[in-house]
């Protein structure tokens, strides 16, 4: 694959070659159905096994007991955003959000539709830069919300919140799930869209405590309710069949690749490096403070937005791309998610010597 560059996009993002040749092979035929993986009907015995083998992987690769469920759905994190409070919320109980970045801020404009809410804590005041050292979480929340990684601020939280015992912890984990080892026994829900980490865009990964689906409201439209969902695995309605598939196969690649624990060495691997040569630059500079940096996303900056721009042209020229930062932090950004190569790192960091050889 002599022709692939290196995709540093935030999302949809890079997939391991290996899933991708594979998929490749079974577009016009599934094993030897004799029907593409895409034409087959998610009712049938040849996608019914698909699933089947890709929730049984899921749940391996995630230490995810038979106390949750796992559920393949459609609308992105974002659906999760309003179908959380809408399930769970109601106009005399309030919940507890942990604002670290855009989609925690977006999560909790659309819980106010349902009920209150309150602001265990929040780094706005330094644009999002660090994750805050103390949370003040309220009594009697119906739940506590928070964001495991910032994409577009490049924070991450490396300790699990303190909240309250009794709380049932829901996390928006789309930018860093399975990058490392996750204790699933402490959340209530986690969600994750998979087009960074898990596989194509279109899917979203939904794991729920089994007692949550129970607690939800029972007078929402069919398809908003997650015990919908959880009764008819996933296949209510027509799922989203070759997402499903192609995310079984990177399951696999997980598995095959040393588990969750192997993701974490080979995360820390990449953003250790480039962290590295971050800190000792003269010219380019991280964003987010020493201990609120994420292994996904990589954010840094010239301090000058005109060298920023040239930067990202020489870089993009070099193969390079998806470099060029969200426009709230300005800069660069480089997201380095599971299936992101070590080698895209060290022709990153080549490319920003050469770069800053020039103009230091």
């Amino acid at each position: 694959m002599t022709d692939r560059i290196f995709n540093f996009s935030a999302g949809p993002a890079v997939l391991p070659v290996p899933v991708l040749e594979e998929a490749r092979e079974n577009l016009l035929s599934l094993g030897n159905t004799g029907i593409g993986v895409c034409e087959h009907s998610h009712r049938g015995k040849a996608f019914l096994a698909v699933y089947e083998e890709c929730e049984a992987v899921c749940r391996e690769v995630g230490g995810i007991s038979s106390d949750y469920k796992v559920l393949f759905l459609q609308g992105g994190a974002s659906f999760q955003f309003g179908m959380i409070p809408m399930n769970f919320l109601s106009s005399d109980a309030h919940a507890d959000y942990l604002l670290t970045g855009a989609w925690s801020e977006k999560a909790q404009e659309e819980a106010v539709r349902f009920g209150k809410t309150h602001t265990a804590c929040s780094s706005k005041d330094r644009n999002y830069c660090y994750i805050p050292a103390t949370v003040q979480c309220s009594s009697g929340a119906a739940y506590v919300h928070y964001t495991s990684n910032n994409t577009i601020f490049g924070t991450q939280w490396h300790r699990f919140p303190e909240v309250p015992a009794n709380s049932a912890v829901i996390c928006d984990a789309s930018s860093d799930i399975f990058c490392r080892p996750v204790d699933v026994a402490k959340y209530g829900l986690i969600y994750a869209g998979a087009q960074k980490n898990l596989g194509p865009s279109g899917v979203t990964l939904v794991i729920i405590r089994n007692d949550l689906i129970e607690r939800g409201r029972t007078d929402l439209p069919t398809m908003l309710q997650y015990r919908t969902h959880s009764k008819n695995d996933s296949m209510y309605n027509t799922p989203p069949t070759f997402g499903i598939y192609l995310m079984g196969l990177v399951f696999k690649w997980i598995k095959s690749n040393g588990g969750l624990v192997g993701m974490e060495q080979r995360n820390r691997t990449k953003a250790d490096r480039l962290y590295a040569y971050l800190d000792q630059s003269r010219l380019f500079k991280p964003t987010a403070d020493r201990d609120s940096r994420s292994l996904m996303n990589v954010t840094f900056v010239t301090g000058n937005d005109e060298l920023d721009s040239q930067f990202v042209k020489v870089a993009t020229a070099a193969g390079l791309d998806g470099l060029k930062g969200h426009r709230s932090v300005g800069g660069m950004r480089a997201s380095i998610y599971n299936a992101f190569p070590i080698e895209g790192v060290d022709a990153l960091i080549a490319v920003m010597q050469e770069f800053e050889a020039k103009h230091t």
